[in-house]
């Protein structure tokens, strides 16, 4: 049985009004979950997943377990750029979102699912790798940190193309992932990428030698996150 889920692509838009968005309809689930679960909701009723595809204007993330020690610019600095900064409530340590960049954030329930998190990230990557093979290249795992990266076990050549931060709560899920396609790297330049600091970053861009039409690749995205979570894509009401 496949998972009902609403898709939204919403351009390019402020990361704070993009989180607090995921936020209400992360509660908006949980709620529904929980009232399902009591009986006070009818068969049919339950409210489905919600995948957004983002762009965000410059910013840095930091998540709850991250050390601002692995961003080197004060806050002036970053205003000075054009750039805000925010710590989170996702895993992971510090990123970079911008112009460029694919930002997934999927609002799923696992239960529905019937996944549990660390399979969700599994196919969250699975997801980006088989994207990747439609341009040639091979992506993969680390075993030291989530995500997708070339040649992770290539001293000196080990660099990460996709982020992958989440949050969950009673199995609903928020914040996600972020695939470099023509992001401009020089900005990972001020931070130590997920706190790592002898591996390098990418871009599809970067790898290809060519920019890529972004909206392609999410179309392709799109779909591969469609195959691995078997998912079926329903209308917003309203719409």
């Amino acid at each position: 049985m496949s998972y009902n889920v609403i898709f939204e692509d919403v351009g390019l838009k402020d990361y704070k009004e993009t989180w607090d968005y995921q936020a209400i309809l992360f509660e908006e689930l949980k709620r529904s979950k929980e009232a399902k679960a009591g009986g006070r909701l009818l068969s049919g009723s339950y409210n489905p997943g919600t995948l957004i595809f983002v762009e965000h204007p410059s910013v840095f993330t930091l998540g709850k377990s991250g050390s601002e020690n692995n961003l080197f610019l004060n806050n002036a600095e970053i205003e000075r750029k054009g750039a805000s900064f925010y710590r989170i409530d996702r895993g992971g340590d510090i990123t970079y979102h911008g112009p460029g960049q694919i930002v997934g954030y999927p609002v799923f329930d696992l239960e529905v699912l019937k996944i549990g998190l660390r399979e969700y990230v599994s196919l969250l990557e699975e997801a980006i790798i088989r994207t990747l093979k439609e341009y040639g290249l091979e992506g993969s795992r680390f075993s030291g940190g989530t995500g997708v990266w070339l040649d992770p076990d290539v001293k000196g050549r080990a660099r990460k193309i996709c982020a992958i931060g989440v949050k969950a709560s009673r199995y609903v899920t928020m914040h996600g992932f972020a695939f470099n396609v023509n992001t401009d790297l020089s900005w990972f330049n001020y931070i130590n990428p997920c706190g790592f600091t002898d591996k390098g970053v990418t871009s599809l861009e970067n790898e290809t030698g060519i920019k890529q039409d972004i909206e392609k690749v999410k179309s392709i995205l799109k779909e591969m996150l469609k195959e691995q979570l078997n998912l079926e894509w329903i209308q917003k009401e309203g719409r």
